[in-house]
């Protein structure tokens, strides 16, 4: 998609305000509208962002924590790692035991 698109998405959501009038109006996705909208919302970001930029993990934080696990004993499970975060790091989402294999 281009940038001029983009900013004719951005300009009529600021006018209307209603994502989805804008995506059917423009003919993008729906979640597509939501998002630029959202970001310039938030954040000021018109700019597109580059393909397959990582957005990071909540684990990253954590990494040298998890190597050293892992060094330390080749054989912890999973819910091994997650109970040893939990209590050396404090607050760890049960919810990130996906990314830890990612």
């Amino acid at each position: 998609m281009s940038d001029d698109l983009r900013v004719r998405v951005l300009e009529a959501g600021a006018a209307c305000g209603s994502a989805r009038s804008v995506a059917k109006r423009f003919g993008i996705g729906i979640s597509t509208a939501i998002r630029w909208l959202r970001r310039e919302r938030e954040s000021g970001e018109r700019a597109a962002r580059r393909p397959g930029k990582p957005r990071g993990s909540k684990l990253d934080g954590h990494e040298a924590f998890i190597v050293g696990m892992i060094e330390a004993q080749k054989d912890i499970t999973l819910n091994e790692m997650v109970a040893r975060l939990k209590d050396e790091q404090s607050e760890v989402d049960p919810s990130v035991r996906t990314v830890l294999w990612a």
